[in-house]
């Protein structure tokens, strides 16, 4: 097999990616769908969230390293539980405040704020005495927000808080971003368990999942925004799935000691 193209970035680097990257993805969708009067560029609030997944994926693997295996789904519901209490307080406050726009820097300020307070009653109080566990629960609070905001801006075209409360949260979508933010933080270090889990091949995993994650809120825009802005975000997460698919099989086959035909599943276990 050819050589694979692999990486390594440091936190506070791929941090710098996920917030700055997320924030101005979001404010750029916000506007490109201002400037030409329609919802067609909010695919590009659901690539700001997978920015935004992927910081939070890296988060998870050094906080769940130190031996809380088990704890990955508790940490990474955690994170999108913080980024719904942030998304519509910064939302709802900026309203009040007659500042509607900077929603997303309220509410992504709140939600690093409330992610180390919960760090340090973890580490404090509850007695994790994880050293990463402050900046962890920080970065993964922020990403779970940012998460929130892209994907609710891919299927409501909008950063006002009735507009999301109508269109995601009425709707029951939130449920569906709420399960796919989850995945794309939390389910890449499950699945890359184990001696040889390594981060380029996590974290690309958090790509190719965000990628499905905007094909199922792409989905849910065919009913909120129609027909061209849905299909214009499904055809974009399922590019973005497939590129990241491919180069995740790849990562995995570099990575293991053989790949090998298991043959037919055995039959039920009764």
């Amino acid at each position: 097999m050819a050589a694979v193209r692999g990486f390594k970035i440091e936190p506070k680097q791929l941090r710098i990616y996920g917030l700055i990257g997320s924030v101005v993805g979001i404010y750029l969708a916000y506007l490109l769908n201002a400037i030409t009067g329609t919802t067609i560029f909010s695919f590009v609030g659901a690539l700001a969230a997978i920015l935004g997944a992927v910081m939070g994926a890296n988060a998870v693997r050094r906080v769940c390293a130190y031996g809380i295996g088990t704890g990955v789904p508790s940490i990474g519901m955690l994170s999108l539980g913080m980024g719904v209490v942030a998304v519509l307080f910064g939302l709802s406050i900026a309203e009040q405040m007659g500042i509607g726009v900077l929603g997303v820097i309220i509410a992504l300020v709140y939600s690093m704020i409330f992610g180390y307070v919960v760090g340090l009653i973890a580490n404090r109080v509850m007695g994790f005495n994880i050293p990463v566990m402050e900046e962890g629960l920080t970065d993964l609070s922020g990403a779970g927000t940012l998460a929130i905001l892209g994907w609710s801006f891919a299927i409501s075209g909008s950063l006002g808080y009735a507009d999301i409360v109508n269109s995601v949260i009425n709707t029951g979508f939130l449920a569906i971003i709420f399960i796919c933010g989850g995945l794309a933080i939390l389910h890449p270090f499950n699945a890359n368990l184990g001696p040889d889990e390594k981060q380029d091949r996590t974290l690309v995993n958090a790509v190719m999942v965000g990628g499905m994650s905007t094909i199922a809120t792409g989905i849910c825009a065919l009913m909120t925004l129609g027909l061209a802005a849905g299909m214009v975000q499904i055809v974009v997460g399922f590019a973005v799935w497939y590129y990241f698919f491919v180069w995740y099989y790849r990562l995995a086959a570099r990575d293991a000691s053989a790949v090998v035909g298991t043959g037919l599943l055995p039959p039920t276990v009764q």
